[in-house]
């Protein structure tokens, strides 16, 4: 039988206003993939901060077999000196420095002498990038890295550890392309040969099902189930998750498009993309896809303002606009929920009022006073329109879940009352429940004649979601499907096209 690796025994965690984690207890064995499953809000962040001894619980106790002695840990440094380690859903790395350096950041290797010896930290630098398959210069800054680079750094950064007896995944594949995801899940399968425990936590069910032993069920911050994964299905899961029945969550009702709200032109940059031209229509769900560095985010950015592009126009109801930034996007009537919401979509340490009005205290405002009034009914409404779960909208950003999190930036953008939607992953890290709930958001758009255009890697969901599918590869559109397409159209045919090499 395996040793018991950690016990989690009666946790219990309170917020103002909310009961995070209300008597959780399970146990968690050595050399063991277990599954951490649970809508957000379910307790599931909370209880990896208790474990990673960022946060105490209020109740209970947290302890773990340490060389066969019971310890816990009083704080994220003991918890990582007893070989704790957490690959957070956020990426959380040192952007200004190199990856050779956010990979020894603490344990650099000395010479002789007593100084850094960057060489040598270099060079093991590169053989863990090989490992990993990143294909990137270690002496390469973080921030110069797309996302999905950057999300592996942080999965890589983890094998540096020679003593590691619990690693936790949070939301490891969100931002991965395929081929990543397998290596990824060869490092984990390297993990568990060793003895190593691993907490998998993902809103993708069928990798549970793919490389997890058990599976923790929480709902509302309590304990449901653990079960063996071979007597569980999708379905099942999901049934215990939300208290419902598993739907197809792709089942939207769609609209026949009208005029045209959009049309870009001969869009280049100087290095991310080249020529691109598509438009868009009113009650229309335009769908993107490509993998990392397709230049698919990198087009809306310029779109919108956010960075520059070298060539190309910009046309909305047929009438040219002169989009300079955000301000302007935004005026012309465009929301743009980004990939990174936290980064750059919500301010996590303010309220959900100021977080909702924040792009649009101009249309509340005379003489450079805010109307309060508004300002708390505009909140208000948004809130409830979007479906935050919140008991106040003086609750801070950053106590929600990332589900809620991601409901308040698209409060925010509908504050202004945009006839483009522009959303760019905007399911990331978000459970099954709050991914119908944006489903049917987008649904509602549409019907009042908006259009929207969808980015997203998962390719169930942007298949399931579009009207017109555009595929990209290494900056150029490589294929377009229009809704007669899409009823036949395999993953397989949008993969191959999204791999095409010049």
């Amino acid at each position: 039988m395996q040793d018991t690796i950690l016990k989690i025994e009666h946790v219990s965690k309170f917020y103002p206003g909310v009961t995070a984690l209300n008597d959780v207890s399970f146990t968690l064995q050595k050399g063991e993939v277990r599954a951490l499953v649970g809508e957000n809000g379910a307790g599931k962040s909370t209880l990896i901060k208790c474990i990673m001894g960022v946060e105490k619980p209020n109740q209970g106790k947290i302890s773990m077999n340490y060389n066969g002695e019971w310890v816990v840990n009083a704080n994220a440094v003991e918890a990582q000196a007893h070989g704790v380690f957490a690959n957070y859903q956020h990426v959380n790395i040192a952007p200004d420095l190199s990856i050779a350096e956010n990979y020894f950041l603490g344990r650099q290797p000395k010479n002789a002498l007593g100084m850094v010896d960057w060489k040598k930290m270099a060079q093991d630098s590169k053989k863990i990038i090989d490992k990993f398959e990143m294909g990137v210069d270690p002496l390469e800054k973080i921030r110069e890295l797309p996302i999905a680079m950057q999300a592996m750094v942080t999965i890589s950064k983890i094998s540096v550890n020679e003593d590691i007896r619990i690693v936790i995944f949070d939301e490891p594949t969100a931002l991965l392309e395929n081929e990543k995801v397998d290596i990824l899940f060869r490092f984990i399968a390297e993990l568990k040969a060793r003895g190593v425990s691993i907490i998998y936590i993902s809103h993708r069910l069928e990798e549970i099902m793919q490389i997890c032993d058990s599976v923790t069920i929480l709902k509302d911050g309590t304990y449901v189930d653990t079960l063996p994964i071979e007597s569980v299905t999708k379905d099942s899961l999901i049934q215990k998750m939300v208290g419902r029945p598993a739907t197809d969550i792709y089942n939207i009702a769609h609209f026949e498009p009208g005029e045209e709200l959009l049309r870009v032109e001969n869009f280049s940059d100087t290095s991310h993309f080249k020529n691109i031209d598509f438009s868009l229509h009113q009650g229309e769900i335009l769908g993107f896809f490509g993998l990392v560095g397709a230049g698919r985010s990198e087009i809306m950015r310029a779109l919108t303002g956010v960075e520059k592009r070298l060539t190309g126009d910009v046309y909305l109801r047929g009438k040219k606009a002169n989009i300079k930034n955000p301000t302007d996007a935004l005026h012309s009537g465009i929301g743009f929920l980004t990939e990174d919401r936290r980064a750059d979509g919500c301010a996590l340490k303010l309220d959900i009022k100021t977080n909702v009005n924040m792009s649009s205290y101009d249309m509340i405002s005379t003489g450079g006073f805010v109307n309060l009034r508004k300002e708390t009914k505009r909140a208000q409404e948004y809130s409830k329109n979007v479906n935050v779960k919140t008991p106040s909208i003086s609750q801070l950003v950053g106590n929600l879940s990332g589900g809620n999190q991601q409901k308040v930036v698209i409060a925010k953008l509908l504050c202004r009352d945009p006839e483009i939607l522009i959303f760019d992953e905007p399911t990331v890290g978000i459970d099954v429940g709050a991914k119908q709930e944006i489903f049917k958001l987008i649904e509602g758009l549409t019907a009042q004649g908006r259009g929207v255009i969808l980015i997203s890697s998962y390719l169930p969901e942007v298949m399931g979601l579009s009207d017109r599918l555009i595929v990209m590869a290494q900056g150029k559109i490589t294929a377009e499907y229009d809704k007669e397409a899409l009823k036949t159209l395999t993953e397989e045919d949008v993969l191959r096209m999204a791999s095409i090499e010049d």
